[in-house]
C-alpha cells in the first residue's frame, strides 16, 4: 500500500497532467484557428523562412528532372546513337525497341527500391539524414552514365541513379507539406512540380547546346552536368530544420519547438501560431492517428479509413501516368516519328518544357481559387479532348501542317497537363515522376494519408506509380518505333482512352482537401464522407479536432 506521501505525490502528479493535458487542447485550438485565418499574402513573411528551405531543399527535384528526361530524349540523338546504336534503319544507327524500353525505364526499377526503403529510412533517422545519404550515393552512381559505353552499362547506371530518385521523390514533397500551414501548402507542393520543369526545361537547354555533336561527348557532357547539384544538395540538408511533424512523432517536443521557431519569423501585426500551438496542434493529431492507426507499418495502410486514403495516393498518381504525360519523356523522338525535322523537334521540345513551367506558375492562383478536384476534374478532361485530337489528326496523312498540327496539339496537352494535373499530384516525382508526373506526387497525394503514414503511404502511391511507368514506358518505343508497331501519332488515341477512365474515377473517387488542416482531413475520413460532400465540410471541423 502507498503512504501517504506517495498517494500525495501521485495526486499531484496527475493534476499536472491533466492540465498539460488542457494547456495542449488549448494551444492546438489557437493554431487551428489562426491557421484558417491566416490569408496566403499574410503567410509569406512569417514563413519565408520555411518557403526558403522548401524551395533549396526542392533543388533535388530540379536535378532529378534533368536527368530522367537524358535518356528518352538520346534516342534521337545522333551522338547517342552513334555509340550505343545496334541496328541500321534508313542507313543510320539506331537502337532496337526492347533496348529503348529497357534504358529508358532502368530508374523506375531503381526507383522503387528508394522508395520502400525511404519509408523506413526516414521513419528512424529523419528526412535529413536520408537526402544526404542519398545523394551521396548520387555523386558516385553518375560515374555509370557518364564513363558507360555499353547499352548494359548505362542500364545499371539508369536503375542505380533511380534509387537516390526514389528518396527524392518522397521527402522533398512530405517536408513541403509538413513545415507550411495550411493556406501555403498547396503552393510549396506544386512548386515541387515546378522545379521538375525546370530541370526538364534545363536539359532541353543543354541538348539544344550539344545537338550538333555526333561524338561520345554529345551524350557524355549532359551526363556530366549532373555533378553541379549534389555538393549544394548536401549543404541544404545539413543546416534545414528537421520536420516538426517528425520531431514531435518521435517524442522530441522541444526540438520541434526550436524546428518550427527557425521555419517562422517574427512578423509584428500578423497572429500566426506560436511555435508552442503549433507542436500543441500536431501532438494532438498525432494522438488522433494513434486512436485510428495501430501501427506504422506498411499494412497499416490497407486496414480501416487508412485503405480509402492509400487507394486516393496509389489512384493519383497512377492516373498521373495513365493519361499521356509519357509522350512528353519521348517528345524529341515523338515529334521526329511525326515528320518534324531534327532541328524542329529540339525546338519543339524546348518550346514544350517552357510552357510546362508557365503552366504550373498559372496552376498555383488556380489551386487557391478552385480546389483541387475542382482543377483535376477539369484537367483531366481538357487531356481527354487534346489527346483525341493529335489521334485524329494523323489520320489526315503525311504533310508539314500536319505535322506541326500534331505539334501544336501536343503543346495544348503539355499546357493544360502542367497547369492542372501535373502540379497537383506533385509531379515531382516524374513528382508523378519521369513523364513528369511525378511526382512525388503533388498537392493531392501528401494530403490524403494520416501523417503517421504519410512516408509509407506516399512510398507505396509511388511505387505504384513506378510500376505504371514501367509498363507505359515499355509499349511506348514500340508505339513510336519505325520498326515496331510504328502508331505515330495515333498513339493520341490510346492514352484519350485511358485519361477518361482516370476522369470516371476522379468524378467519383477524388475529395476536396483543399482549407482543410491535417486533422480536419483525419475525421473526414473517420466518418466516411464521400468524395463529392468534403467541401460541403468546410469551416465546420475546428472545434470538433482538438
Amino acid at each position: 500500500m502507498d503512504s501517504l506521501q506517495e498517494v500525495e505525490k501521485k495526486q499531484s502528479t496527475d493534476v499536472d497532467l491533466v492540465g498539460d493535458a488542457k494547456v495542449e487542447l488549448h494551444d492546438a485550438k489557437l493554431a487551428t484557428s489562426k491557421e484558417h485565418n491566416l490569408t496566403v499574402l499574410q503567410g509569406l513573411k512569417p514563413y519565408r523562412k520555411a518557403i526558403g528551405w522548401s524551395v533549396l531543399l526542392s533543388m533535388a527535384v530540379i536535378m532529378e528532372g534533368y536527368d530522367t528526361i537524358l535518356i528518352g530524349s538520346y534516342l534521337g540523338f545522333a551522338s547517342f546513337n552513334n555509340t550505343f546504336g545496334n541496328q541500321i534503319v534508313d542507313g543510320e544507327p539506331s537502337i532496337t525497341a526492347s533496348w529503348q524500353s529497357a534504358v529508358t525505364n532502368g530508374a523506375y526499377i531503381g526507383e522503387i527500391i528508394g522508395l520502400q526503403v525511404t519509408g523506413y529510412l526516414v521513419h528512424m533517422y529523419g528526412n535529413k539524414k536520408v537526402m544526404t545519404g542519398a545523394t551521396v550515393l548520387m555523386i558516385a552512381f553518375i560515374f555509370l552514365s557518364f564513363f558507360g559505353k555499353t547499352l548494359g552499362v548505362q542500364l545499371a547506371g539508369q536503375i542505380l541513379c533511380g534509387i537516390p530518385w526514389g528518396v527524392y521523390q518522397t521527402v522533398t514533397t512530405v517536408y513541403a507539406a509538413e513545415v507550411m500551414p495550411v493556406n501555403l501548402r498547396g503552393y510549396l507542393t506544386s512548386y515541387v512540380n515546378l522545379c521538375w520543369v525546370i530541370g526538364q526545361f534545363i536539359a532541353s537547354g543543354v541538348l539544344v547546346g550539344v545537338q550538333g555533336r555526333t561524338d561520345e561527348w554529345g551524350w557524355r557532357i549532359p551526363f556530366g552536368v549532373q555533378w553541379v547539384w549534389p555538393i549544394p544538395i548536401i549543404l541544404v540538408c545539413i543546416f534545414c530544420p528537421e520536420s516538426p511533424t517528425w520531431l514531435v512523432e518521435h517524442g522530441r517536443n522541444e526540438e520541434a519547438e526550436k524546428a518550427v521557431s527557425r521555419l517562422q519569423s517574427n512578423t509584428a501585426g500578423i497572429d500566426i501560431p506560436m511555435p508552442n500551438e503549433t507542436v500543441a496542434l500536431l501532438a494532438q493529431t498525432n494522438a488522433m492517428e494513434q486512436e485510428l492507426t495501430a501501427g506504422v507499418g506498411y499494412l497499416e495502410c490497407f486496414k480501416g479509413t487508412n485503405l480509402r486514403r492509400t487507394e486516393i495516393a496509389v489512384a493519383t498518381w497512377t492516373a498521373q501516368q495513365m493519361c499521356g504525360p509519357v509522350l512528353q519523356t519521348y517528345a524529341i523522338y515523338f515529334f521526329e516519328q511525326a515528320g518534324l525535322a531534327d532541328s524542329q523537334a529540339f525546338n519543339m521540345t524546348l518550346g514544350l518544357y517552357a510552357i510546362a513551367f508557365v503552366g504550373t506558375v498559372l496552376s498555383w492562383p488556380l489551386i487557391n481559387r478552385f480546389g483541387r478536384r475542382t482543377i483535376y476534374l477539369t484537367g483531366m478532361a481538357g487531356i481527354v479532348v487534346s489527346l483525341a485530337l493529335v489521334g485524329f489528326i494523323s489520320l489526315a496523312g503525311s504533310s508539314s501542317n500536319v505535322s506541326w498540327a500534331i505539334g501544336a496539339f501536343l503543346l495544348i496537352f503539355t499546357f493544360i497537363y502542367d497547369s492542372t494535373v501535373g502540379p497537383l499530384t506533385c509531379k515531382a516525382f516524374k513528382l508523378c515522376y519521369r513523364d513528369y508526373a511525378d511526382s512525388y506526387p503533388d498537392v493531392i497525394v501528401p494530403e490524403a494519408p494520416s501523417s503517421r503514414l504519410r512516408h509509407k503511404t506516399v512510398v507505396l502511391a509511388r511505387n505504384a506509380y513506378n510500376i505504371t511507368c514501367i509498363w507505359t514506358g515499355v509499349l511506348t518505343p514500340y508505339m513510336l518505333n519505325a520498326t515496331a508497331w510504328n502508331w505515330g501519332a495515333k498513339t493520341g488515341f490510346f492514352w484519350a482512352g485511358f485519361a477518361l477512365l482516370c476522369f470516371i474515377w476522379a468524378w467519383f473517387r477524388l475529395p476536396e482537401t483543399k482549407g482543410f488542416t491535417f486533422a480536419e482531413i483525419d475525421l473526414l475520413f473517420k466518418e466516411g464522407v464521400s468524395a463529392r460532400e468534403f467541401a460541403t465540410h468546410r469551416g465546420e471541423l475546428a472545434d470538433r479536432t482538438t
